[in-house]
């Protein structure tokens, strides 16, 4: 075969071979690279709370209303504390006029026992009753001085019943659970002979023992139990079925 001949089918078969390369399917594409996200920043300031105060107009009223109770209640202390005042002094003077069967000794002996029970109260701060207590025992002191030693007496025995119940409320201040204090002492009596107790609960140890028709002042409670002083500054707690308000008959039993 002619050069030229062979050349013309070389050329053939290459064309050939370039036209089936050309109708083949194309590869995958390649993946795209991964782009990177910057993470957004974290903000660590706490989130602010808007707090809304809802105030209840009734609850408002009522709390006015018992202001101004209380405040009619102190203006009514104070009226009735003068009025004492006016009627123990009165009294006194009364004595003094009498000349009641009271001796010097009788007198001396209670001024004694009244500076005593002043005295114990005086490392209590903020007890309200000393300054009274002070104020009675001195004008005793000068009604013995004026030989008036029924008026000293009954003074004395009034300074030392504050100092006596004072003292207890004190002791009472570190209270039990559920002691509730009266805002004054309260007199009451012994309806029959009754164990007082140094807590409230039969099974309390016994710290002394009251009479039939004794007086003491009850200074708290707490459930059926009465935290109570007596004449000497005893303090324990007592059942409350056996004491009764003095002038008021036997209490139940």
């Amino acid at each position: 075969m002619p050069a030229s001949g062979r050349l013309v089918r070389l050329s053939a078969v290459a064309l050939g071979l370039v036209a089936c390369g050309g109708g083949a399917a194309p590869g995958p594409a390649p993946e795209p690279a991964p782009v990177a996200i910057a993470a957004e920043p974290v903000d660590s300031t706490p989130a602010r709370v808007d707090t809304v105060t809802v105030r209840d107009a009734a609850l408002d009223q009522r709390l006015n209303r018992l202001e101004l109770q209380l405040l009619e209640k102190d203006a009514q202390i104070d009226q009735l504390q003068g009025q004492l005042e006016e009627a123990r002094l009165e009294v006194v003077r009364a004595m003094a006029k009498l000349r009641t069967l009271a001796t010097r000794a009788e007198a001396a002996s209670a001024m004694a026992e009244a500076e005593v029970a002043v005295q114990g109260l005086g490392t209590r701060r903020g007890v309200a009753e000393l300054t009274t207590a002070r104020r009675l025992l001195e004008q005793g002191q000068q009604e013995f001085t004026r030989e008036n030693y029924g008026g000293a007496l009954y003074l004395a025995n009034s300074a030392k019943a504050i100092a006596v119940g004072a003292r207890g409320r004190g002791d009472a201040r570190a209270g039990v659970r559920g002691e509730v204090a009266f805002a004054a002492p309260v007199r009451m009596e012994a309806t029959g002979r009754t164990n007082v107790r140094a807590a409230p609960g039969t099974d309390a140890a016994v710290l002394f023992v009251v009479e039939r028709g004794d007086d003491v002042q009850a200074l708290a409670y707490a459930g059926d139990w009465m935290r109570v002083s007596d004449a000497q500054g005893r303090s324990g707690w007592m059942i409350r079925a056996r004491l009764a308000r003095v002038g008021a008959g036997e209490g139940s039993r």
